[in-house]
């Protein structure tokens, strides 16, 4: 399977033929183009299934290729591996989570340190409050892999997340929306890094435990 195909469809296509691993199945945590503008070259050359949640269908539009529409917590089975997904909305209405074993691909919901933009069409910050919520009760061994390497590590575990990531430092929705849509990209830049124990958070609403 292939997460989000995108930006270098011929490295995927070198990359599966180079192991001898057909691609079945494309999973897409949500419809921006900058994680679906290589599905169409990767379906034209593998017969694959692709994979959506139903809240995003008004986001998929006209494109031409027609995913099987999930619900959240359906289950998709590759072999003996079985993948959750999660419903984890705020960055798009349909944005997912993909949940197998200890690892949580976790699209534009959760980066690390960070957390996907909430003032874009579809976008939802009270809803993103809800689903980083809920993404915080994994088993604090789950690795979170992003759909953006925007910090100065490409994966943190949930346990490294809650004491590092201020978003999951705000006390409540609403200095969690104040944070998030007004304070935090003026005063936090790229490449992100961990809150420490002892700092002050700029959204002056938590300090590090």
């Amino acid at each position: 399977a292939v997460v989000d195909p995108a930006w270098e469809p011929q490295a995927i296509l070198d990359l599966a033929k180079e192991r001898e691993m057909p691609i079945t199945d494309i999973l897409l945590t949500h419809s921006h183009y900058d994680h679906i503008n290589a599905v169409e070259p990767v379906l034209a050359a593998h017969d694959a299934q692709l994979h959506l949640l139903k809240a995003e269908a008004a986001f998929w539009g006209d494109h031409p290729a027609r995913p099987t529409l999930h619900h959240g917590d359906d289950t998709i089975r590759f072999g003996e591996t079985d993948i959750r997904i999660l419903h984890t909305p705020g960055h798009t209405p349909g944005s997912a989570c993909y949940l197998l074993d200890d690892f949580l691909i976790a699209g534009d919901t959760l980066f690390v340190w960070g957390c996907g933009r909430c003032d874009l069409g579809g976008g939802d910050p009270e809803q993103m409050y809800d689903s980083l919520r809920r993404l915080s009760q994994l088993p604090d061994t789950t690795l979170t892999l992003p759909g953006h390497d925007y910090s100065d590590r490409p994966a943190a575990t949930i346990a490294e997340q809650k004491a590092g990531n201020p978003f999951l430092h705000c006390p409540d929705k609403a200095h969690f929306i104040d944070y998030r849509m007004r304070i935090h990209d003026k005063v936090r830049h790229d490449p992100y890094t961990a809150v420490k124990p002892g700092d002050t958070l700029d959204c002056g609403c938590a300090t590090a435990e």
